[in-house]
């Protein structure tokens, strides 16, 4: 730690912030999410990990650290590290944020101006979005001028960086960087807000563990025996009736937990019953169909028309316009049932996104359903990887298990033609329901706000924007 004048302070980031000062992980994950030949950087960076050892225990540290920025990352766009350090980094980081550390380094009021060995771009959008500090100094990954990484990095070392930036305030740091420090208890009383790094919602890529040597060999053993896995459970799913589909699944190694009641199928004379889900992956309703033991239709936005004609329940596409989709959506109740995530998009964590307040305008014969899912080794969303696969990777999960509660039929003073309430309210409405029983917060975060962070897009192909900033959270 160091100061540089009176109203800043220097840290270190990895050892100090960062409980875990081992770089192999990060660069496992920059390996395997920065292009389509992710899963051979990923092996060869497993393969050259003795080598990396025995460099480091020779005192080689820093040839090390550049043997794994040439394997992660030589021949990737820029871009794409940029893409990886936003989306993927920043949840395995801020599982090993040092909170005592961080708040004892904030709570005295002065400029927190962080210091990495590790490239900047891969610290640099977790440091200043989660952990609010004002500066990232690192060393930098060299580019070519048609925008991709060489794979080679800076010679200089921490200290020679600090001396930059100290030049820069025009002092010198009091002390050098280390890695440990002595902390003082932090006093936090008066601590202005944020006392506490701001929490990772959106976060993509496809690993759920943090790849560790160990891990890793693991899931590279488990890829081939995961990927047949998931084509026999694909291939059971498709074949067999829908009723047959929770007895069959604990046969195969998946697991299909259900609360509460559902609703029996609708009579011909009234209008279907709207299931208002929320949206974990994009097994939803597909999962919903097999728990009811028949095929209810699904509203689908901005899914690829190969997932639509490889669904095994029929889908009703939305346009976003609000009259074309209130047309589209009452049709298809006056048919039957239909499953609706207002959402718009999936969340991985404990959190629920803005509810469309469209659904509740349509009908008063409401279902709220609380969807939920546990995986062990893959995701089974992304945001920037190809969505047609999000049914293979979770079946590739050893062990998956979905979690589907009804929490009873909406009565009619709750809803927006029996009881007069306007539809926001009842959207807000629900929405706490699901919060409730799933054990989630609410927030007031939208798709768009999904797809600038972790997309730079709002979610449509050729739409690119830069990251959003994050709204607030709200009961």
């Amino acid at each position: 730690m160091g100061a540089l004048g009176d109203r800043t302070m220097v840290v270190e980031f990895e050892g100090t912030l960062l409980k875990a000062a081992d770089p192999f992980p990060y660069f496992m994950l920059l390996a395997i999410e920065s292009d389509s030949f992710g899963l051979v950087r990923f092996a060869l960076l497993l393969l050259v990990w003795p080598v990396l050892k025995l460099l480091d225990q020779m005192g080689r540290a820093g040839l090390g650290l550049r043997v794994m920025v040439y394997v992660a990352v030589a021949g990737v766009k820029e871009a794409e590290v940029e893409a990886v350090a936003r989306a993927v980094l920043p949840k395995f980081f801020m599982e090993e944020v040092d909170v005592a550390a961080w708040r004892a380094f904030r709570s005295d009021g002065r400029k927190l101006v962080v210091v990495t060995r590790w490239p900047r771009v891969m610290v640099e959008w977790f440091a200043k979005e989660h952990l609010y500090v004002d500066a990232v100094v690192g060393r930098e990954i060299e580019v070519n001028r048609f925008g991709f990484a060489s794979g080679l990095i800076e010679e200089e070392e921490a200290a020679e960086v600090l001396e930059k930036w100290a030049a820069v305030f025009g002092s010198k740091p009091v002390e050098s960087v280390h890695s440990r420090i002595s902390l003082p208890s932090p006093n936090l009383t008066g601590l202005g807000e944020p006392n506490r790094p701001r929490p990772v919602i959106f976060h993509d890529g496809r690993l759920v563990v943090r790849p560790t040597p160990l891990a890793s060999l693991l899931i590279l053993l488990w890829f081939p025996l995961g990927f047949a896995l998931a084509v026999l459970r694909i291939a059971f799913g498709l074949l067999i009736p829908f009723r047959w589909m929770r007895f069959v699944a604990p046969l195969l190694g998946s697991k299909l937990i259900v609360r509460g009641r559902p609703p029996p199928p609708p009579i011909a004379a009234t209008s279907g019953v709207l299931f208002v889900c929320t949206h974990r992956t994009l097994m939803d309703p597909v999962i919903l169909s097999a728990v009811l033991g028949r095929r209810v239709p699904a509203v689908t936005y901005s899914i690829s028309r190969l997932t639509e004609l490889l669904s095994p329940i029929p889908t009703v596409r939305l346009s976003r316009d609000r009259t074309v989709d209130g047309s589209r959506i009452s049709a298809a109740l006056a048919h039957g049932d239909l499953a609706v995530c207002p959402e718009g998009t999936t969340c991985r964590e404990p959190f629920l996104l803005r509810f469309s307040a469209l659904f509740a305008e349509l009908t008063d014969r409401i279902q709220p359903v609380a969807m939920n899912h546990r995986v062990g080794v893959f995701h089974a969303t992304t945001a920037r990887g190809w969505k047609a696969m999000d049914p293979v990777y979770f079946f590739m999960n050893p062990r998956p298990v979905y979690e589907v509660t009804f929490l009873g039929q909406l009565p009619a003073e709750a809803t927006c033609c029996a009881g007069g309430r306007s539809a926001c309210d009842v959207a807000n409405h629900v929405q706490r329901m699901l919060a409730a029983a799933l054990g989630f917060e609410c927030t007031n975060f939208t798709r768009r706000d999904k797809y600038h962070v972790l997309a730079g897009n709002d979610g449509d192909a050729g739409n690119s924007k830069s990251p959003a900033t994050w709204p607030w959270l709200h009961g």
